[in-house]
């Protein structure tokens, strides 16, 4: 279970999550230790340990 208590904002944790989750079902290799654990918790798990961060579009250029 990801605690998302300590988050400063718990809606970009989950969009960010959702992003990397489809990421990672299309083939991305996971940052984190996956274990048994779903895809969708391995995103989490990266989002919360700063493996993984969005990008604002403007500053990748699209």
């Amino acid at each position: 279970m990801i605690d998302r208590s300590k988050l400063q904002n718990s809606f970009e944790f989950v969009v960010t999550a959702g992003a990397r989750a489809r990421q990672l079902l299309a083939g991305s290799t996971p940052r984190v230790a996956v274990g048994e654990h779903k895809k969708t918790t391995v995103a989490q798990q990266e989002v919360i340990t700063r493996q993984v961060e969005r990008i604002d579009r403007e500053e990748s250029g699209n």
